[in-house]
């Protein structure tokens, strides 16, 4: 685990957190390990609740939330979410004395107009736009080790520096252009699912040849072609391990934008295209709510 950022804990720093599912909950569970204040709100009831019962301050609406302090993370899934928690009923629009001053950090993984769009309209506001989508996982997430991919003013980012390095150890300063975070995790997401889809095509494929999973999977982690998301799903895929950790959902959704940005650029790679196609064969026989490595069974299935 990493320590936290600074020597001292700082009970007298405070912070929101709004939507607190598998990352949003780590990363609260981390700034309570380093003695922050943290506010959190969920349209699910039992998250709030489950952190409520570790530290935090449950609240009922995102505005609720974020009253009472300088920084808002947003951890929900995409951008139409980041509306709702934003400008919706309930949402940081309503935050009482407005927003400025603030500062909203978006972690989902969106398209980089959305971020645009976004940190416009909070401009307009007189509040500030952190663009820091997040990778590494719940657990990494918790322990502070996971990526944070930022983009935002200098001014932000010193103002908001022991929360980002709270977060996470592994900061990325990709500069101050809106979106860049957003961008810079499309390509990371493309990648992952290019990688998910080639490893549950190699071990679909040692099935068929009839050897082991396990003993191919021992093989390649030792060998070239060895990846991090190929060893960590299908070590749970050949198991029957199906249990989100990671939604299918997600790598669907953050492939499909990393195509559509690279069509907006007039790029045309060969492989994206696939892996979007894959993820969507995905949804369309259901398997949406389970963990990603279920692209092995789905892989594995006669006649795939």
């Amino acid at each position: 685990m990493s320590t936290c950022a600074t020597e001292t804990r700082h009970q007298d720093r405070r912070v929101a957190i709004v939507g607190v599912g598998n990352m949003g909950g780590a990363m609260a569970r981390r700034l309570l390990s380093c003695g922050w204040t943290v506010r959190v709100h969920d349209i699910d009831r039992a998250r709030t609740d489950a952190l409520a019962a570790e530290g935090a301050i449950a609240c009922t609406r995102a505005a609720d939330a974020a009253d009472g302090v300088d920084a808002t993370l947003v951890c929900v899934v995409d951008a139409a979410q980041c509306d709702a928690v934003l400008w919706g009923p309930g949402g940081l629009v309503e935050r009482l004395g407005g927003l400025t001053g603030h500062a909203v950090v978006l972690c989902p993984t969106i398209a980089p107009q959305d971020v645009e769009r976004i940190e416009a309209r909070l401009a307009a506001l007189g509040a500030a736009t952190i663009d820091a989508p997040m990778s590494g996982g719940p657990q990494r997430a918790a322990d502070g080790t996971m990526s944070l991919m930022v983009a935002c003013s200098e001014a932000s980012f010193e103002t908001q520096r022991v929360l980002i390095e709270t977060l996470s150890d592994r900061v990325f300063r990709l500069g101050v252009r809106p979106g860049d975070g957003a961008r810079m995790k499309l390509v990371n997401n493309l990648l992952a699912g290019i990688n998910l889809v080639g490893a549950a095509e190699a071990l679909a494929l040692a099935q068929r040849l009839g050897l082991d999973p396990g003993t191919a999977l021992d093989v390649i982690e030792a060998s070239s072609g060895q990846s991090w998301v190929g060893t960590d799903r299908m070590r749970r895929a050949i198991v029957g391990d199906y249990v989100p950790r990671a939604h299918v959902t997600l790598l669907a959704k953050d492939t499909a934008l990393a195509v559509q940005a690279a069509h907006s650029t007039g790029f045309e790679g060969p492989l994206g295209p696939i892996a979007r196609d894959v993820f969507a064969r995905a949804l369309d026989a259901g398997l949406g709510p389970l963990d990603d490595a279920v692209l092995f069974r789905l892989l594995s299935r006669p006649g795939d």
